[in-house]
């Protein structure tokens, strides 16, 4: 057993549940014995008594009673057994990282986190695969619908994830997403502000548009807000477009380029049907060579980062489905500008 000791809490241990940080730090004691400490007072703050779920910060003093030694039998830990073949899948995601952050490329049709009927095939259960040495795995700061590919953060430290959470509430990240759209959007760029508000009954999972005047006379309607350019088109039956959207909410550049009236090419919910378009600018498929899934690609970041305070541009590249339709319409990726916002800004 070891003897009472007192630790200081780190600068980038801050902001999180004292029984999750004790777990951390001594994974031979279970939740049980955690619990039983803090009921007899043997675990203290700062001097003061505590409960398992208070919040500790950097800074601050933990008090803890002699526990078992590091080489006692400790807990299985709740880690599910992921094939092989899905730990290769997510390691090869990896667009770049650091000490701090790991950037990946999420494939389409993987969910960023669990659901019903799900299991552990999320990106959020298979960030174990991505501790890379760290005790810890890295936590998701923001998501992309299961059928979005590209660029998603994930933070190291709980330090790191709070500062980019912060970013991603302040808008000092530039996120821009590649698509493909039914018809071209005219004007050929702009930006769309319908807010937004969940649709009831059968359309629970979809998202409506209301006009900005009647967002706030409408119950749980949000603004949002989105840039659009067109980057390139093939006659006018479809337009190859770059989304930058000012505000994060749920499918927001997919109800809103529907609502323009040009859905994006493969979005069954909110392409209006399935059916192939012909020019008049609705329907969610091209037909031809042209892949029935959904054409939608978060191809950009730029961030402050929150350690380094430097810049950071990162760029993912098209998923396969989408790179065959790049070649079939005769569209170059290095054709178009990084961020065609960039004078605007």
């Amino acid at each position: 057993m070891s003897r009472v000791q007192t630790i200081t809490i780190g600068a980038e241990e801050g902001d999180q549940r004292l029984d999750r940080w004790i777990r951390r730090h001594f994974p031979q004691m279970t939740q049980a014995m955690v619990e039983k400490a803090c009921r007899k007072g043997e675990i203290r703050v700062d001097g003061g008594r505590v409960k398992p779920a208070t919040r500790i910060e950097a800074g601050q003093s933990v008090r803890l009673p002699p526990m078992p030694d590091e080489l006692a039998p400790r807990p299985k830990p709740d880690i599910p057994d992921y094939p092989s073949a899905d730990v290769e899948m997510i390691q090869r995601a990896v667009l770049w990282k650091d000490e701090h952050i790991i950037a990946i490329n999420k494939p389409p049709g993987l969910p960023s986190q669990g659901g019903s009927g799900q299991g552990n095939r999320h990106v959020d259960a298979l960030t174990e695969a991505l501790k890379f040495g760290y005790k810890d795995r890295p936590v998701l700061v923001h998501r992309l619908d299961k059928d979005t590919s590209g660029v998603m953060l994930l933070a190291r430290t709980p330090r790191v994830a709070r500062r980019l959470n912060e970013a991603f509430r302040a808008r000092t990240t530039r996120k821009i997403y590649w698509a493909i759209v039914a018809g071209v959007p005219s004007p050929l760029m702009g930006t769309i502000r319908y807010g937004l508000v969940k649709a009831g009954g059968r359309e629970s999972e979809k998202m409506h548009c209301v006009l900005p005047g009647d967002v706030d006379k409408t119950e749980g309607a949000k603004r949002a807000t989105t840039d659009y350019a067109v980057l390139d088109r093939l006659g006018s039956r479809a337009a190859w477009v770059a989304l930058a959207p000012i505000t994060g909410r749920t499918h927001q550049l997919r109800a809103h380029m529907a609502e323009l009236g040009n859905p994006i090419i493969g979005d069954g919910k909110y392409g209006g049907s399935g059916q192939e378009n012909l020019g008049d600018g609705w329907g969610a498929q091209l037909g031809g060579d042209i892949s029935r899934k959904l054409h939608l690609h978060a191809r950009s970041i730029r961030f402050r980062h929150p350690v380094t305070d430097k810049d950071v541009t990162l760029t993912a590249p098209l998923p396969e489905h989408m790179a065959r339709s790049w070649k079939t319409l005769g569209w170059h990726e290095n054709d178009v500008p990084a961020d065609p916002f960039a004078e605007e800004e």
